[in-house]
């Protein structure tokens, strides 16, 4: 038998959606990712080259989807090699997505593998940053 002024079944809580800290939105990374990709473009245009700001966020969009679903696969195929170099291969990982990236894309060209490598620990460095800035 339930207490005085208590319920008999507990009244649930409304859900909320919380953003954990750490997650951004896809749109704003997309975003993100866009403007690191015209802004290396513009100031290293032997790494990497954008024909418009179009190229830029077709890039971005592409980028996001290729890490979302395709570098999970890449990254648990290479596990061993990632382990054993102790985490460094990532880079090479995220090099060939970004020159796959290229190859899909058109008006997004990386020069070349090494290119590759360097767009994307400039992307990353550059969209992280600006991710930080939002709120």
């Amino acid at each position: 038998m339930p207490a005085a002024g208590r319920r008999a079944f507990p009244v649930e809580k409304q859900a909320t959606i919380v953003r954990e800290e750490n997650e951004v939105p896809f749109v704003v990374r997309m975003g993100a990712n866009a403007i690191a990709i015209l802004l290396i473009a513009y100031l290293l245009p032997q790494v990497m080259l954008a024909d418009g700001a179009l190229a830029a966020l077709a890039a971005a969009f592409v980028l996001g989807l290729v890490n979302a679903v395709i570098r999970p696969f890449f990254i648990l195929l290479t596990l061993p090699v990632t382990v054993l170099t102790l985490g460094i291969f990532l880079l090479v990982i995220n090099g060939l997505l970004l020159w796959l990236v290229s190859g899909i894309v058109p008006g997004f060209h990386v020069n070349g593998f090494f290119g590759a490598v360097a767009g994307s620990v400039l992307i990353s460095i550059v969209s992280g940053i600006l991710t930080s800035l939002v709120p």
